[in-house]
């Protein structure tokens, strides 16, 4: 099914914040403690959120996507990122290493199955979870899919989204000479990977300033420097992940294993305008899994924060709640 949902329908809004009833470090191995926190009904049904960047780190405003009486919500920083230690480390810090993660939290908490909400790079590792685990997952919620290809790599580091944002363009490129501008991710790769820490954070900011300023349809371009150990962090792990293509074995691994999901249902939130991941993804997986709801919101771009993305992330949730 294919639905557009466009801002001016009623929509309902985001749960009472609550606070966790566990926090912990969990250890699971290679060096890694992530950290993980529980909230809502400790009796309720199981769902895990998986924050996007990589790298991005869970907020306390995920938790509001749920009905704390009915869910069992379950949060965590992936390996080297928000309060998981080592910070901005990717040592054993690849796709693989966190869906043993996610298995090892769902064990470790005693839990069957989760319902699995994810966006961006978070439907990525959703659906990489989804396709290796599928008795693991109750139901999918996806926002903004991102399928970790060339072709999405290229359209926001090869000069597709510079074509909408010129003169942000401009200022994501000036630190890089000329002559690398032909593999901007290798390039501050080399940056970001430098033995110099005042050039990995400016590289940093400049990487999540690009990525930042295109996030809302309402943006006018600019984004502040976020504070320095985040933006690190943050764009290490990206940087490392694309430039392994999410150390997937082939482009287009994911759509090719799509048959995996069959009898899993699920959402697909997708803003009309999303600059980082355009509709395309979202609807080439759609096709590829018949149990999916492709929900298009009109005059919405790629945040999790956007009004009509809000809103139906939140229907979604609540209409899954009876699986």
């Amino acid at each position: 099914m294919d639905r557009s949902a466009g801002q001016g329908n009623i929509s309902p809004g985001l749960f009472p914040g609550t606070e966790p009833f566990d926090q912990r470090l969990l250890d699971v191995g290679d060096g890694h403690r992530i950290y993980v926190e529980q909230c809502g009904n400790p009796q309720g049904k199981p769902a895990i959120v998986l924050h996007g960047g990589p790298g991005g780190g869970c907020s306390p405003a995920m938790r509001r996507y749920f009905n704390p009486e009915v869910y069992r919500i379950v949060l965590f920083d992936q390996r080297g990122c928000g309060r998981s230690r080592p910070h901005a480390s990717i040592e054993a810090n690849t796709t693989w290493h966190l869906v043993r993660d996610i298995e090892t939290i769902r064990e470790t908490l005693a839990i069957k199955d989760f319902l699995v909400f994810g966006g961006s790079w978070g439907a990525t590792l959703a659906l990489i979870y989804a396709e290796e685990h599928p008795d693991r997952v109750r139901a999918l919620v996806l926002r903004g899919v991102f399928l970790m290809t060339r072709g999405e790599l290229d359209w926001f580091y090869g000069g597709g989204a510079a074509r909408f944002w010129p003169e942000t363009w401009a200022q994501f490129i000036r630190l890089i000479p000329e002559e690398e501008h032909d593999d901007l991710i290798a390039a501050y790769h080399k940056r970001l990977f430098s033995g110099d820490v005042a050039s990995q954070v400016r590289h940093a900011r400049a990487w999540a300033a690009w990525e930042n300023a295109l996030a809302s349809i309402d943006s006018d371009g600019r984004a502040g420097d976020p504070p320095a150990d985040y933006a690190r962090a943050f764009a290490r792990l990206e940087n490392h992940y694309f430039i392994h293509r999410g150390f997937l074995e082939e482009d287009g691994q994911i759509l090719t294993r799509a048959g995996r999901l069959t009898g899993i249902p699920g959402v697909i939130v997708q803003g009309r305008y999303d600059m980082i991941c355009p509709p395309a993804s979202a609807v080439a997986l759609h096709r590829r899994w018949p149990e999916s709801e492709l929900r298009m919101v009109g005059k919405a771009g790629h945040a999790l924060s956007e009004p009509g993305i809000t809103a139906e992330l939140v229907r979604a949730v609540a209409e899954l709640q009876g699986i």
